[in-house]
């Protein structure tokens, strides 16, 4: 039977994507990005960390205060008191207040970085997410982050005790984040499943994955069809060290698989592209989805093909149609020492040149010596030889 749920998403673009620029975001500049979100249809954002600075505490602030009614506004706050009152404040005027709070749980965290036991961590967790209930409003949620989950494959049984423990303490939402992407996806999703079969339906579980190994969105999909329901995830994949998940992929990826998408799909390039400015990281060239190569076609073997399926509504070399993501560029056929007749003549054809056979025959082994030469030819770089064969 199809999967019929909708992915939620949740972006932390303004915290993850934020934190791990040169020059961090200011305040004028997230609600530029927040504005382009909920534009874009996202219901969820994580806005910031209130701890971190007192930038950042006035701007989770001021989002949490414009969001619009249907938008959950979350901020981030490690598991000690002083975060989670400093969280409470920054959001309590949001619609939707959540609190994202977080604490590693895998043994090599407890044991070296936090240097506590696991009882200890249990308390501090469930302690924390106790204090969040007191102090937000009714209408106010907590989502509690497992750090390092993706790590937590040898203690595992010793994390699924105090998950149950949070959960009772009032997490409705527990998020897996893959910290540091060190293996398969499908040694992550094992972990998810063995968390969706310990606490069934009463949470919402969520996935966080990072792209150390470039297998983030694989893993966040795939956790998606084991039972995670929020995807938390990036425009462009900004995050720290080789990125978070990326928002784009994902979506395109669950899309393909038959999946209802509850975002304006026709608005991911201009979005992309706006993100990238804010950022001053430009999108490479083969970048999924986003890169200017996505639907060019070099080889004559590819634009054969490409050309035949022109028509039809699966096509031969791309994975899907360049108008979904807002994409009015389309495909584009250039002229390589690998490309065949067909690239030839539609740049004949920008010079105002329909060919002969006999000419074209002609003009090949020229075109294909000066790509040899000097690369990539365009219709311009081809105008004196086509002048050559058109005069001979």
């Amino acid at each position: 039977m199809p999967d019929m749920r909708q992915p939620i998403f949740y972006d932390t673009t303004l915290r993850d994507g934020s934190q791990a620029l040169r020059r961090p975001w200011n305040h004028e500049e997230k609600a530029l990005i927040f504005n382009r979100l909920v534009a874009l249809g996202i219901k969820a954002i994580e806005v910031g960390f209130p701890a971190a600075s007192e930038m950042d505490f006035k701007s989770c602030c001021s989002l949490a205060k414009k969001a619009p009614m249907d938008v959950i506004v979350s901020v981030l706050a490690r598991a000690v008191p002083d975060d989670v009152v400093k969280a409470v404040e920054a959001v309590k005027e949001a619609n939707h207040p959540r609190l994202n709070i977080f604490l590693m749980m895998n043994s090599l965290g407890v044991q070296h970085v936090l240097k506590k036991t696991m009882e200890e961590v249990t308390q501090m967790a469930v302690s924390s997410v106790e204090l969040a209930k007191k102090l937000l409003p009714p209408r106010g949620e907590i989502e509690f982050s497992v750090e390092h989950f993706g790590d937590c494959q040898d203690n595992l049984p010793e994390v699924l005790d105090a998950l149950e423990k949070i959960v009772n303490a009032g997490a409705t939402i527990i998020n897996l984040p893959n910290t540091v992407e060190r293996t398969r996806p499908s040694e992550f999703v094992k972990l998810v499943c063995a968390v969706k079969e310990r606490l069934g339906n009463r949470v919402q579980l969520s996935v966080h994955c990072h792209n150390d190994l470039g297998m983030a969105t694989a893993t966040t999909v795939e956790s998606f069809f084991a039972g995670a329901s929020q995807l938390e995830v990036t425009v462009n994949g900004l995050g720290e060290r080789c990125g978070n998940t990326n928002l784009f992929e994902v979506a395109v990826a669950l899309y393909n698989a038959g999946i209802s998408i509850p975002l304006k799909m026709n608005q991911f390039y201009y979005t992309a592209c706006f993100v990238a400015d804010m950022a001053h990281i430009e999108i490479a060239e083969k970048a999924p989805l986003m890169g200017s190569d996505c639907f060019v076609h070099r080889s004559g073997v590819h634009q054969d093909g490409a050309n035949k399926t022109k028509s039809l509504f699966k096509q031969q070399y791309i994975a899907y149609p360049p108008e979904l993501i807002g994409r009015m560029d389309g495909e584009k056929f250039v002229f390589t020492n690998q490309s065949g007749k067909l690239a030839l003549q539609l740049l004949c054809k920008q010079n105002g040149v329909t060919l002969t056979v006999e000419q074209l025959a002609m003009l090949m082994p020229k075109a294909k010596q000066l790509a040899a030469e000097q690369g990539e030819l365009s219709a311009l770089d081809l105008k004196p030889l086509l002048d050559e064969v058109v005069n001979f």
